[in-house]
């Protein structure tokens, strides 16, 4: 009896000893214990999806490509295998599993020596806690946080919460993280479609992904997830037949089926940025939301197609600068050539080596895969020597005299030349990666989302956006807005501004500044409407001066142009810099009847849960929200809460003049698309900039072309050579099966027929006449001579001011060519 005490008394000490040295233990490492407590709002890394217009993917972003599903939506099949491989008693235990210690600590003392994988003991809680709140280190000390976190998680969480967390958390191979990505990345499946074998499969994962490759380590993949298999047999999740019918099953990877992109580098690089600004690049990589960006990809995929091709074309028109290198020794010339990286930007063609250069008639390419081809002569002819200053060498009258023995130059294959004539098959043209860059933004007018931008030739070579991030100067495409301003301060289309020889002297020992037209000569009095089809300079400069700098300036500032535009002269003729999608929005708000609009590349916002965070259209619908669809229900009343800015009488007037310049100005070559288009060309000091801005009555279009470091383009290059091209193969495209919609008229016009080279009332029969638009009581009057605005003063008149003309002078007569001494200013043509 008295050892029987002296051994219950013994135990008693070890186990208040114990008890003693647990509660230390718990004390110990209480102080460095991470707040388990952040579980409770825990949200795992989820990708961010952004989506065009029509629904397809445009880009992800993400730190982990995670998809997040809910305990509820997670098919019991898949939650048993995991419970069934790595915790089976997960719903009764407290965070820990003693029985189940004692089980892995008795096993591997069994299978001590053997070759036989250690059983570990960790419960699913555990691992939560050691995945989401401790290091990955190996160590005693990490077990006795992990077991202290793991019962702390069991008191404050549920299970269904925890085993959540763990099932959308855990890292599966493949860059899989969570159950969703795992089953998509290995099987091209959902959760609801996967077998019993392939949720075993999964479930086997969790240890060591590598060790169990579906490929690499087969065998074993397959004997671990039968191990799964009959675990979840044991635990009656499945019957002993689907057991055998599962293990039977061969592993097979299927690759996950390519998604339908929608390829955009630019617009998904502006949409990320624009995302950064508003959320933070943690909830752009982590944050699962879900974007809907304003492109349409037709629209987009018939820009960039429009704008490569004009940067192409204006390329060609300039010569050829050479091979890309040359190859000297042509032993195993495949092989070599198919080392050769792709230049950037020239990722849609090909890299060919001149293998013979003795036929007159075309030269022989080799091809990186072996095969070969031949470029005929007729796809050379282009290929004359680019020259300094946008010059071209002696015609090509031989392959000889375009490339030579070696060579590695582009080439794209063709079935006809540019005559449309056909050619034998394996022909080849030579291609290019053009020096010159330009951009390209079209949007809606009336709400102002961006339907399609392009930054460059290729995002391959630059990531620079010169849609949004190319400061330019406008040229002549910024006068309709010092014309408009003209219109709100009293002028009309018909009035006469002075076409003469002007100086202005900007003090301060600056040289005296003599603006010039394009075509070195002088109209005398012209009316406003031929002044901004003909795109004349001087009267543009003139007609500035006499309403005053500070109202252009104003003017501009209102549309967006700039932010704050210097008040000069040179100003008037788009001097100052900006941006083709300002330029695009700003000409946007004149069809649009003068409304403030704000350029968008995304429409909505939703968080991770569904909730709309975000909407460019903020206006309110009433009856709009749960309302079944039916064809005869009326569509409910939107109002319309955008800001007028302008006059819309005054602005139509402006629109109806830059039709005048499709119609008979410096857009003439636009008439053939036989849609109302209008618009303004753009041509900088020294032709350094081509710009072209024009809209439809529903599409508002920009486009530039220019060199990164400014030169000229060429002496004859203009926007109308360089950037109307690019606007009219967007619009044949972008209009095809749309109405022609012809401008609409506001309320408080009149429309009177008259002569648009004298702004006088149209005779009858006068074949030339037009349909002009007034404000009432501006119309011209027959009985009083119009007055002319001279510009050197503030006033109408026909003042002899210096720098004026001095004296009548017929329209359309030419004058004396100006002085010699200029001062450039930009905004020629």
């Amino acid at each position: 009896m008295r050892l029987l005490l002296r051994l219950l008394m013994g135990l008693l000490m070890l186990a208040i000893a114990g008890a003693g040295a647990l509660v230390w233990l718990i004390d110990h490492y209480n102080h460095d214990l991470p707040d388990y407590t952040k579980l409770a709002n825990y949200q795992p890394p989820v990708t961010t999806r952004v989506y065009a217009a029509d629904g397809r993917l445009l880009a992800e972003f993400a730190a982990e490509k995670r998809v997040f599903v809910p305990i509820d939506a997670i098919p019991k099949r898949v939650s048993s295998a995991f419970l069934s491989a790595e915790d089976k008693s997960f719903y009764q235990h407290k965070g820990i599993d003693p029985l189940g210690i004692v089980r892995a600590v008795l096993t591997n003392v069994e299978n001590f020596g053997s070759d036989r994988r250690p059983v570990g003991a960790s419960t699913i809680t555990q691992q939560v806690a050691k995945n989401m709140l401790l290091s990955g280190e190996v160590s005693f000390n990490r077990k006795i946080k992990e077991a202290i976190l793991a019962i702390r998680i069991e008191r404050a969480f549920t299970k269904d919460r925890i085993l959540e967390l763990y099932l959308n958390e855990i890292f599966l191979g493949f860059r899989s993280y969570g159950v969703a990505a795992a089953a998509l990345n290995y099987f091209n499946k959902g959760l609801d479609e996967l077998s019993v074998a392939e949720a075993a499969y999964l479930a086997a994962l969790p240890k060591a992904p590598s060790n169990y490759h579906p490929e690499r380590q087969k065998d074993a993949a397959v004997a671990r997830r039968n191990w799964v298999i009959g675990r979840m047999a044991e635990d009656g999740h499945i019957t002993p037949e689907e057991a055998r019918a599962a293990q039977a099953e061969p592993l097979a990877i299927r690759k996950r089926d390519e998604t339908e992109y929608v390829t955009a580098e630019y617009f998904a690089e502006e949409v990320r940025r624009e995302l950064i600004k508003l959320y933070g690049e943690r909830a752009l990589y982590e944050g699962g939301l879900t974007v809907r960006a304003s492109m349409d990809p037709k629209l987009q995929d018939t820009a960039s197609r429009a704008l490569r091709q004009g940067l192409i074309d204006y390329d060609r028109r300039h010569g050829w600068r050479g091979p890309i290198t040359r190859m000297e020794n042509f032993d195993g010339w495949a092989k070599k050539l198919a080392s050769i990286p792709m230049p950037p930007g020239g990722e849609a063609w090909r890299l060919a080596v001149v293998l013979k250069d003795d036929d007159a008639t075309g030269t022989e390419v080799g091809l990186g895969d072996g095969s070969r081809g031949r470029i005929p002569l007729t796809e050379l002819k282009w290929a004359r020597a680019w020259k300094e200053g946008e010059t071209l060498g002696p015609e090509v009258r031989k392959p000889v005299d375009v490339l030579k023995l070696g060579d590695v130059v582009l080439v794209e294959p063709v079935a006809k030349d540019e005559r449309g004539k056909d050619l034998p098959p394996a022909s080849f043209a030579l291609r290019q990666i053009p020096a010159v860059q330009g951009g390209f933004a079209a949007l809606d007018p009336h709400t102002g989302r961006v339907l399609a931008m392009v930054g460059g030739f290729s995002p391959h070579m630059s990531a620079f956006n010169r849609a949004t991030q190319a400061m330019r100067q406008p040229g002549s495409s910024f006068k309709p807005f010092v014309y408009l301003t003209a219109l709100d301060n009293g002028l009309t289309p018909a009035s006469l501004v002075m076409d003469a020889p002007f100086e202005y002297d900007p003090g301060g020992g600056q040289p005296i500044w003599r603006p010039e037209n394009y075509s070195h000569q002088f109209y005398g009095p012209t009316p406003l409407r031929a002044g901004i089809e003909k795109s004349r300079n001087v009267m543009t400069v003139r007609l500035a001066k006499h309403i005053g700098m500070d109202k252009v300036k104003a003017t501009a500032e209102k549309f967006g142009i700039v932010d704050n535009l210097q008040p000069f002269l040179p100003m008037s003729l788009g001097a100052g810099e900006t941006t083709v999608l300002r330029m695009a929005t700003a000409y946007g708000m004149l069809v649009n009847g003068g409304r403030k609009i704000v350029p968008t590349f995304i429409d909505r916002i939703q968080d991770r849960t569904g909730k709309t965070i975000f909407r460019h259209d903020n206006r309110s619908c009433q009856g709009c929200q749960d309302v079944a669809w039916a064809p005869n229900l009326p569509v409910p009343a939107v109002p319309d809460t955008r800001e007028r800015i302008a006059d819309p009488r005054t602005v139509y007037q402006m629109v109806s003049m830059l039709e005048g310049v499709v119609q008979r100005g410096t857009a003439a070559k636009l008439l053939s698309l036989g849609k109302p288009v209008a618009g303004k060309t753009g041509t900088t000091n020294d032709s350094n900039d081509a710009w072209f801005m024009g809209f439809s009555s529903d599409l508002a279009v920009g486009t530039y072309i220019g060199f990164d470091q400014p030169r000229s383009l060429g002496g004859k290059e203009t926007g109308g050579s360089a950037a109307v091209p690019v606007f009219k193969d967007f619009m044949e495209v972008a209009l095809k099966d749309r109405p022609a919609t012809p401008f609409r008229v506001p309320p408080g016009v009149r429309l009177v027929r008259v002569n648009p080279e004298t702004g006088q009332l149209a005779q009858p029969g006068e074949r030339k006449a037009i349909w002009e638009a007034f404000l009432p009581g501006t119309e011209p009057n027959p009985d009083v001579p119009p007055p002319v605005l001279d510009g050197s003063a503030q006033s109408i008149g026909m003042g002899g001011a210096p720098g004026g003309y001095g004296g009548s002078l017929p329209a359309g007569a030419p004058a004396a060519p100006p002085p010699a001494a200029t001062l450039g200013t930009g905004g020629l043509y």
